[in-house]
Formats: structure tokens, sequence, C-alpha cells
């Protein structure tokens, strides 16, 4: 399949470019500027939200795989609802043109404060303008999906495991900081368990859900078992040798995280278990 992927170049958008490419699809990797992204793929460096026709221009794709999001780390930032209009937008242009599977990048932010295990008629009550700005864009694909008879799959994300030091998590800022050859990290307590997935993992789920059309809906993409920030986080340190240690206590907790939360793996167990 001819799949393209928005926000190729990010850090979530060159593993997946990857993970598509391998899986033996195809792959237009659009985003402001493309040098990070896989050289089998079609790089197209551009603003994709001032493309007048963007599924013609872009080589009628049968797959959009949505991952362009600013700030995505900074829960509080304007963009979150500022962009909303021109995603709603471009997604919009692509159904109405013909592009028949629109796979879109969600958040575990958008259902808010909850304790346990997430499935995808979980209530959703998001309390920052991520989460708000997500959930949103999520009912909007829902409706252009149905009025367009169109497969709609909402990949719903976790907490991301990776060493590039070029992200914003926790983990990208360890290895920055293990980088620079300092020996201590200012860390908060680290009680809350969440669902924790490593990158490969992570962008070979997004691939084989955007491979497939047989599973749609809200699919969470999770390792779909909770394990505590700090046992992570220092397991995380050991698997990658670095010499720093946690200052635990120096920051508090944020005040809208949850004590407890991960994904029910159910729906990607079953799309990995049929390739």
């Amino acid at each position: 399949m001819r799949i393209l992927v928005t926000g190729a170049n990010g850090y979530l958008g060159t593993g997946i470019v990857e993970a598509i490419l391998n899986s033996g699809n195809e792959v237009i990797a659009v985003d402001f500027n493309t040098d990070h992204v896989d050289s089998r793929a079609k790089k197209v460096a551009c603003n994709l939200f001032e493309i007048e026709n963007p599924y013609e221009y872009f080589g009628k794709p049968e797959v959009l795989c949505h991952l362009a999001w600013r700030d995505g780390f900074i829960h509080y930032s304007n963009a979150h609802i500022d962009d909303l209009p021109a995603h709603y937008d471009f997604i919009k242009k692509m159904v109405e043109a013909g592009c028949k599977h629109i796979a879109a990048m969600g958040s575990m932010h958008e259902i808010g404060f909850f304790e346990g295990s997430i499935n995808e008629s979980t209530p959703c009550h998001p309390t920052t303008p991520y989460g708000i700005g997500k959930n949103a864009l999520r009912d909007l694909t829902v409706m252009l999906c149905k009025q367009n008879n169109c497969v709609f799959q909402w990949m719903r994300g976790y907490y991301i495991v990776g060493n590039s030091k070029f992200g914003s998590s926790i983990f990208s800022k360890i290895t920055a900081a293990a980088e620079e050859g300092k020996k201590e990290f200012p860390f908060t307590l680290g009680q809350n368990q969440y669902d924790f997935i490593d990158y490969p993992d992570f962008c070979t789920q997004v691939a084989a859900v955007v491979g497939q059309s047989q599973e749609q809906g809200i699919i969470n993409i999770c390792s779909g078992r909770p394990e505590k920030l700090a046992d992570r986080v220092e397991r995380f340190i050991k698997e990658n040798n670095y010499d720093i240690k946690l200052q635990y206590g120096v920051f508090p907790d944020r005040p809208y995280d949850s004590k407890a939360i991960w994904g029910d793996s159910t729906k990607i167990e079953k799309i990995l278990n049929k390739r």
C-alpha cells in the first residue's frame, strides 16, 4: 500500500516510517524538512496545511497515517487548540477527495485523570489543551470517516521509552544529561505507575495498525501493563549503562497525572498475532 505519513521527520515519525517500510509498504513522508527520514521513502518537504488538494498532491495514497502535531510534550501550549482547525481541514480534504483509510495518532492524555486499564469505551475527560485538542480531533475524524465511509483508526499512544536525546520525554532528557557528563538528574518520587512501551515496539505496533483495516476504532499502542516510573527509569539507566543517579523528590508529581494508568492491549495483540 501507499501510505502518507505526516510529521515524518519527528521523534515518532522517523521510526514509524522505517517500520512501515520494513513491513513492505510504500511511504510518502511529509514534514517541514525530511533530513532524518529513511532514504527508502518518497520525501516531501512542505507545510501540509498549505496544500490545496493534498490527496492529489501526495499521489493519491491509500492510507493517511497522521502523526503531525506541534508541542506534544508541552501539554499547556496554545498550539494544541490553535492548530486544531488546520488538522481538521487537512483530514477533511483527504477523505472528501478519496482517501478511504484514516489512521491518526492519539494520546492517553485524552482520557484525563483516570486510574486503571483504558479501553476504547473508557470515558474521556481531558484536563489539558493537549488532551482536549487530541480528543476533539478524534471526534471530528470519527464524524468525517462515517460521512465518507472510510476506515477509521485512532492510535492512542502511551509512554514511550527511547534513548534518543532529541526527544522531550524523561528518557530523552536523561540521555542528554548523561551524554553531557552530568552525574545527577532531578526527579519526582517516581511512584506513579504508567504503561511504558519501548520505542521500536511502539513503531512496530503503529506500522501493524496502518497496514491492515480489519481492526478499527480506538487502538491502544501500549504494553498492556503498569510499571512504577521510578522502576522503569532506573532500569533504563542500567540498560544504557549511564553513569547518572536520580535525585528523588526534587520535583512534585504533576497534579493531572494519574497514580496508575495503562492501556488494554487486546486489540493491538490481535493485530500483531495476525501478521
